[in-house]
């Protein structure tokens, strides 16, 4: 097949030599003038927002161009730069493919080694919407409060040094002082991360960074800037070999920034912005006055299952998150602590059965095209599990609920991070903010149970004191992971699924 090398390798006419079975942008990309920066181009925002924004320009084309900026790695300039922003979206569901290239992205931006690049985006009056994606870390709070973290390193340099930001809140907060400065246009901050009132959260964040610049800033924020919260939902699983390869050999062209996901997809954003709106409402997009009702199931559904699974099938010996739903010992307790703790702390979602909502998910998870590693889910649980788990048991014991098996994650949490500890024999290795600390309180309490989840329940960062103060609380917990320190812990799974 005569195809590019590349994705483009010198002009957007290569668009018009793609392969049948490739589907190309259905608008003049050369005319597209940008009009929305994101932060944080990963894989997620390439599948999920960057999908939305093309399906809406597609059918209401306007000025909408997206210039995407990382401020961590990895850079741009070799994927997305050299191939002009445009890259190929496969959506697999079983044996089927779907193959598109998405032209919004018509710039990128590495701001790595400084943050001028990316505050001189930010700052553009081009720009009336900034989305991001940066993760859960990225806005340094503290889970267990949503307060910005003050002793976080990054915000301690950023206060000390406004001037050459490193922390996201400490970008934004300069970013918008050189709009108020330049020319005062509003804009609005859109995050699409996954934490609930993630809005909310970012606007704290940023207003806790930008009082350290005075009442005038301030006063702009007030009048100019705003933070919707949204809810964003589609299994985009890290990109593989395999899935470059694929595009190579299928489709006859290399594509270094190709991104796979399932076909559901879902955004719920909160009608609340500064100044102009994109049309993603003709794209499918949901537009009301409140979303926690969506983020919370959303959250403590889906999100708890493959926070759950991901622990569990870890100690099952498990790969990838099909692999977990597999196994009847696992998804029968996940089943069961889902309809017997998790639903009953949701308050009513407009338009959605709970239980419709349960099995829809279940089925998502069970696509076996969409290889999500366990180890990847597991990545920063501690800046997860307050939401997905731990709220949801402190609105259970308030009630006088059970939390059996809700507990029992924690445990499974707390055994991944100690599990990575030299005297529990490095199982394997632990990405997240609190693998250090869990390490020190393996390496000092050893295998005591009871000294291990005092050592976690100190760190008020993520357990709230009023929770971590609760004594069933506490006894469930240390046992559930004496069951699991055991010499078999899959019987101990075994005995909890049959109970």
């Amino acid at each position: 097949m005569n195809a590019p090398e590349t994705l483009p390798t010198t002009s957007d006419m290569r668009l018009t030599t793609l392969p049948t079975g490739v589907r190309r942008p259905g608008y003049e990309r050369t005319t597209l003038d940008v009009g929305m920066a994101h932060l944080g181009v990963g894989a997620f925002h390439r599948c999920h927002q960057a999908e939305f924004t093309d399906d809406a320009l597609e059918a209401k084309f306007g000025r909408w161009g997206v210039v995407g900026i990382n401020i961590r790695p990895p850079r741009l300039a070799d994927t997305l730069g050299r191939q002009h922003g445009i890259y190929t979206r496969l959506l697999r569901d079983g044996d089927s493919v779907d193959a598109r290239v998405i032209g919004c992205l018509k710039a990128v931006v590495d701001s790595q080694d400084s943050s001028d690049a990316a505050v001189a985006v930010l700052a553009s009056p081009d720009i009336d919407v900034v989305t991001m994606t940066v993760t859960e870390k990225g806005y340094c709070h503290q889970p267990a409060t949503g307060a910005i973290d003050a002793a976080h390193p990054d915000i301690v340099h950023d206060l000390a040094h406004p001037d050459s930001p490193r922390s996201v809140p400490g970008l934004i907060v300069r970013a918008l002082e050189r709009r108020m400065q330049s020319h005062g246009l509003p804009v609005t901050f859109v995050s699409c991360d996954n934490i609930p009132a993630n809005g909310v959260i970012l606007e704290s964040v940023v207003r806790a960074v930008a009082a350290r610049c005075g009442a005038e800033l301030m006063r702009w924020i007030d009048g100019n800037v705003a933070f919707p919260s949204t809810m964003v939902d589609r299994i985009v699983p890290a990109t593989a070999p395999e899935d470059i390869a694929f595009v190579e050999h299928t489709y006859g062209y290399r594509d270094d920034a190709v991104v796979v996901g399932e076909p559901f997809r879902q955004w719920v954003i909160e009608d609340r912005f500064a100044g102009r709106t994109p049309p993603w409402a003709v794209a499918g997009a949901t537009f009301v006055d409140d979303v926690t009702p969506f983020e919370l199931i959303k959250m403590r559904v889906l999100n708890a299952t493959q926070t759950s699974l991901a622990y569990l099938g870890l100690i099952a010996g498990h790969e990838h998150t099909f692999d977990d739903m597999t196994d009847p010992v696992l998804t029968a307790i996940v089943r069961r602590m889902l309809t017997e703790e998790s639903l009953p702390t949701l308050p009513p979602v407009p338009g959605v059965d709970a239980i419709a909502y349960l099995d829809q998910s279940f089925a998502r998870l069970r696509n076996t095209a969409i290889r999500h590693r366990n180890h990847q889910i597991a990545t920063d649980g501690s800046r997860k599990i307050v939401q997905r788990i731990l709220n949801p048991i402190r609105e259970r014991l308030e009630a006088g609920g059970s939390v059996e098996r809700l507990t029992l994650v924690v445990a499974a949490w707390m055994f991944y991070l100690v599990s990575a500890s030299k005297r529990f024999g490095e199982r394997w290795t632990v990405e997240d903010p609190f693998a250090a600390e869990a390490a020190r309180i393996a390496d000092q309490v050893g295998r005591d149970a009871a000294g291990l989840v005092a050592g976690f329940l100190a760190h008020d960062s993520i357990f709230d004191r009023a929770l971590a103060g609760r004594p069933e609380f506490r006894s469930d917990v240390a046992r559930h992971l004496d069951g699991l320190l055991a010499p078999d812990p899959v019987g101990y799974l075994r005995r909890i699924a049959g109970e």
